[in-house]
């Protein structure tokens, strides 16, 4: 069943909304959850009414948040996250419905209740859950994504095509984010290209039926051999199009992703003649980096670009906490660098708020054991190590590490047998590990013979 537009609504809902609407901008919530709770549970696929009973939520949460949110606080997210709620996508949206209802900023819940309207196919409803998903944690990759395939599905490929190239101008190759790019690039061009203009039909056919074979064979493309195909035509467009600043910053991008930042300087300085770009934050952003790359290379042989570097960072991830202070990525990635700096008590306050994170938790208990090692204090490092442990399965990397600082701690503590016995299961999947075959052989040399 698709979402449902405010006009398919009877005279008497569409009153009810429009006088939600009023007393929303009256500044009085109350009523509007009072309309539009009751109507959305008639009419659940109407993102308008959505709209405007998040609006009033969320109005709610700012100003009266521990009385709202302690209404329903005995609910839980944890049987949805888990796979314990109802396999229904209808009975699973309406359910996580009461969770967003005590706490309108549970990301998990949006999420999840994105996921059910997807089954569902109200396309409309995803994409406005995604986008306040995006509102309160920006930097969500995953969501990020999930929102660019929203857009395409509703028809909207320039936002994807834009949400593509934000990503890739953080991790240039993603692969997920090329891919999100090429297929929102081809519904861009079959969505304002040259269906209704001259030219020939059959080759129109022609040139759609490639682009969807080219989106196919893109996907086994690395992204640099991706970037690399797109530039001829992109550096053709340049050339017919004297003024067109926006190509001219793109191939600059593309140019910095394959590593030839001199050629990307000179597109970017282009750009920016063509554009006051003074005032564009896409062109001062991909000027940053550009000189951030230059620093980076110059980082090994220099100390002033190798401070200059680390100051840019810290500063970097002290403003995204500030921007996002409910971002756990964000709390992580500041915590990795004061633990770095050798800031201890500022990284344990960090990966405190960071181990809240499912996806975050065992990475953060073992940064806080190395803050709390660091601080010479084993005993609570062994405490959060054991934690961490218990909650890995096989032993890949991240438990290598966890098992053997839990080994380091013991032997702080004066307990050879049982850090031995940490070094031992190393030892038994990867012999390479560090130093743990020096460990296995200095102890057994030391107990000697049998």
């Amino acid at each position: 069943m698709p979402d449902l537009p405010p006009s398919a609504l009877d005279a008497r809902q569409q009153k009810l909304v429009e006088n939600a609407r009023t007393a929303l901008a009256r500044g009085n919530p109350d009523y509007v959850l009072a309309v539009c709770e009751p109507l959305l549970r008639s009419v659940p696929a109407c993102v308008a009414v959505r709209r405007l009973l998040r609006a009033a939520q969320l109005l709610k949460h700012r100003s009266h948040h521990s009385l709202f949110a302690r209404a329903l606080s005995g609910l839980s997210v944890a049987p949805f996250a888990f796979g314990g709620g109802s396999r229904n996508p209808a009975e699973q949206f309406e359910r996580v419905e009461k969770l967003l209802a005590a706490d309108p900023t549970n990301v998990t819940a949006l999420k999840l209740q994105a996921a059910a309207a997807a089954e569902l196919d109200w396309r409309e409803t995803v994409v406005f859950l995604r986008e306040a998903v995006r509102e309160l944690v920006p930097a969500d990759r995953d969501n990020l994504l999930a929102l660019g395939e929203a857009w395409l599905a509703v028809g909207r490929p320039d936002e994807a095509l834009r949400l593509a190239d934000e990503i890739l101008r953080d991790r240039p190759v993603d692969g997920e984010a090329q891919n999100l790019m090429r297929k929102a690039s081809i519904a861009t061009t079959v969505a304002k290209g040259n269906w209704e203009g001259a030219g020939n039909y059959r080759q129109k056919l022609h040139d759609a039926t490639q682009a969807t074979a080219l989106e196919q064979t893109a996907r086994q493309m690395s992204a640099a051999e991706t970037t690399r195909e797109q530039l001829p035509e992109l550096l053709a467009r340049a050339a017919a199009s004297p003024e067109d600043a926006p190509v001219r910053l793109v191939i600059a991008r593309h140019y910095r992703q394959l590593g030839q930042n001199a050629e990307a300087k000179h597109w970017l300085e282009q750009a920016w003649a063509l554009s006051a770009g003074a005032g564009d934050p896409a062109m001062a952003k991909l000027a940053e980096e550009l000189r951030l790359d230059s620093l980076q290379a110059r980082a090994a042989d220099s100390a002033e670009a190798r401070a200059e570097l680390a100051a840019h960072r810290m500063g970097e991830a002290r403003a995204a906490v500030e921007r996002y202070p409910n971002d756990p990525e964000a709390r992580f990635a500041l915590a990795e660098l004061l633990h770095a700096d050798g800031q201890v008590e500022p990284a344990i306050a960090q990966y405190q708020q960071a181990q809240k994170s499912p996806k975050l938790r065992v990475r953060a208990l073992l940064g806080l054991a190395r803050c709390f090692k660091a601080r010479r204090l084993p005993d609570l490092a062994v405490a959060q190590l054991q934690t961490a442990k218990g909650a890995l399965a096989g032993m890949d990397d991240l438990k290598k590490e966890v098992t053997y600082e839990l080994g380091a701690c013991l032997e702080l503590m004066g307990q050879p047998e049982n850090a031995i016995a940490q070094f031992k299961a190393i030892y038994a999947e990867d012999i390479a590990f560090r130093d743990v075959a020096d460990k296995i052989n200095t102890y057994y040399t030391k107990a000697g013979p049998d």
